[in-house]
């Protein structure tokens, strides 16, 4: 049984979400131009899921499956997104997965959040590798992928479908050992 951590970066808090969380979360996540652009993201956002979803999340959160955060600024305890570490124990490895609300793009929040996140996997959870994927149409999302330090590795031409439309996802990743030698020559 894992226990459920709250993180801190210098202007987020990274904490578990709360029943309270569901109707920003319905709100955020269900906004379509954040919705399309996500792998699993329902638009429209149904009444309830949001709820589910945090059950879901706590429950996979205390087996140790995925550690799921709710990416809060510090100033005001605003919800501004999700960071999630989907873990596959066996391989000692995890997919780092976000989103962020659209009043909150393109201010730092998801990189600030993902930077803390990748740290946490490698030197709290000691994993092997992390890795995530965006689609290619969603620059700023593997952008974030790169500044927390990822390489690319990849494109998945047609790899999933979205809405009935088939997308091409990019994948990057990070090994440990590529970890901790950025760790030594920059502050991530």
């Amino acid at each position: 049984m894992a226990l459920i951590l709250t993180l801190q970066t210098d202007r987020l808090l990274l904490r578990p979400f709360e029943g309270a969380d569901a109707k920003q979360v319905q709100l955020l996540a269900g906004d379509k131009d954040v919705a399309s652009t996500t792998l699993a993201i329902p638009h429209p956002y149904p009444d309830g899921a949001a709820e589910q979803w945090i059950e879901a999340s706590r429950q996979a959160s205390v087996q140790g499956d995925r550690h799921v955060f709710a990416i809060v600024r510090q100033e005001d305890y605003v919800l501004l997104g999700n960071m999630t570490l989907g873990i596959t124990k066996h391989h000692n490895r995890a997919e780092l997965a976000y989103w962020m609300g659209k009043p909150y793009w393109g201010l730092g929040y998801a990189t600030e959040a993902a930077r803390r996140v990748v740290q946490f996997g490698f030197e709290e959870l000691a994993l092997n590798r992390i890795h995530a994927a965006a689609m290619t149409r969603n620059p700023a999302s593997y952008n974030v992928m790169i500044k927390a330090g990822m390489k690319y590795e990849g494109t998945f031409p047609q790899h999933i479908k979205k809405w009935e439309q088939y997308e091409d996802l990019v994948f990057y990743g990070l090994n440990r050992s590529d970890w901790s030698l950025l760790r030594l020559n920059a502050d991530l």
